[in-house]
């Protein structure tokens, strides 16, 4: 595959800004997504698609084992909730066939405005980790999330590390920090999901993918020690940008 070099710069420079963001809150989806299917307008929206998940991968997958070095892992919630997941987002990718998009983006709209009014109003939101659910409670709660957040995300996709970090905050009881790091063990398991269909379909473009992995990597690297090292207030605020943006994007897409 041919990449014009200063096309492939713009893309390295994206990997790096979208593994940093969706290091910390999610969201990197607005960021590569965008660039390339702008820098690669031949490509079908499945090889952009598998492209940029086998780019992510890696860098979410980077962010969270670095997240466990540092943070008490709340595992008993984020194994069941990756694993139901794992089966949500590979029925939401055959869900795609016969459910438009489009319909989606007035609920996903309504949702994130609601999700970022919320956070914004609740001054104390995510500032302390106290989880709620223990025993069966926890795990019907985590499947239950973990599988709807799955499935949209397999379907649609666009902040859904974001989605992942309120409902872990608003329903699980944890604070910014347990609630990013538990969303990217999630997401790891979602975008595993979505490669098990893009791969054997040959919908990558390999080379590029693997290029653009390593800057996610390296941004992944840069947002988890912001992250870390400014803790939970330092979180939200970027949680706040990020909404804010998917709420513009989804604006635009809906009524432009």
């Amino acid at each position: 595959m041919h990449v014009d070099p200063l096309v492939w710069i713009i893309l390295m420079m994206g990997g790096f800004s979208a593994g940093l963001i969706d290091s910390i809150v999610g969201g990197g989806g607005l960021i590569q997504v965008p660039l390339l299917f702008t820098t690669l307008p031949k490509d079908l929206p499945a090889t952009i698609f598998g492209t940029n998940k086998l780019s992510s991968i890696f860098g979410t997958a980077y962010a969270s084992w670095r997240y466990a070095k540092r943070v008490e892992m709340p595992w008993r919630t984020t194994l069941p909730a990756a694993s139901a997941a794992f089966a949500g987002a590979y029925f939401g990718a055959m869900a795609v066939a016969w459910l438009p998009g489009a319909l989606l983006r007035p609920v996903i709209l309504g949702l994130l405005m609601a999700a970022a009014i919320y956070t914004f109003w609740r001054k104390d939101f995510g500032s302390v980790h106290q989880p709620r659910h223990t025993g069966h409670h926890e795990l019907m709660f985590a499947l239950l999330a973990g599988g709807i957040i799955g499935f949209y995300d397999g379907f649609f996709g666009p902040g859904t590390g974001s989605f992942l970090i309120f409902l872990f905050i608003r329903f699980f009881g944890f604070d910014f920090l347990h609630a990013s790091a538990a969303a990217k063990v999630v997401n790891v398991a979602t975008n595993l999901a979505a490669l098990s269909y893009f791969v054997p379909h040959g919908y990558l473009l390999p080379v590029l993918g693997i290029s653009m992995a390593a800057c996610n990597i390296l941004g992944s690297f840069v947002g988890t020690h912001l992250a870390l090292r400014h803790g939970n207030s330092f979180v939200r605020k970027i949680f706040l940008f990020i909404a804010s943006a998917l709420i513009l994007k989804f604006a635009y897409d809906t009524f432009v």
